[in-house]
């Protein structure tokens, strides 16, 4: 398991130097949690009653898959019916500065990867078989991004290509070409 920033670009360099595929990075799991977070804390419910991912790569070109975004199992469309362009760039902005936001408030920002990379070993060690967004190599875009993966004690057993607008798949080509 790759930890660092960028971790998709590390992570392919050390995938290579191993020699094999079973290379994972921390990815957009973190980016998927705050996602979660900011839309919960906006629509005041907890943030394991939205689905939202964050994939590609960790970074400027990531992708929010605001099409599927869901509250309660509704969809995101029909419960936010103003100003949605504007609650989108804010959400992405939150998300993406985050952690510049929590080293002003107190000088650290490794606690969120901390509590990620723990919970990443605990799904291998545990054999969860758990869906998160993580980093590994996709031989149909030659590079190390995150899609929603199936993780467990083998590392990944399967990865899910969500479904995506034309506009989101076009965001994830572009991403992979970074």
């Amino acid at each position: 398991m790759i930890v660092t920033d960028p971790p998709d670009p590390l992570a392919d360099v050390a995938r290579k130097l191993a020699g094999h595929d079973r290379v994972i990075s921390t990815g957009t799991y973190l980016d998927t949690l705050r996602f979660r977070f900011h839309i919960a804390k906006h629509f005041n419910v907890s943030p394991i009653d939205v689905n939202a991912h964050v994939i590609g790569e960790h970074g400027t070109s990531s992708v929010f898959l605001w099409s599927s975004v869901q509250i309660g199992g509704k969809p995101l469309s029909s419960l936010l019916t103003q100003n949605i362009e504007q609650f989108k760039q804010r959400m992405e902005r939150e998300v993406k500065f985050a952690n510049i936001t929590i080293i002003e408030g107190n000088n650290a920002s490794q606690y969120g990867i901390g509590m990620v990379c723990a919970r990443i070993a605990e799904i291998i060690v545990r054999d969860e078989r758990a869906v998160i967004p993580i980093s590994s190599y996709h031989e149909q875009y030659k590079v190390t991004f995150s899609l929603p993966s199936v993780l467990g004690q083998q590392g990944i057993k399967e990865v899910f290509i969500p479904e995506m607008s034309p506009a989101e798949e076009d965001a994830l080509q572009k991403g992979a070409e970074v």
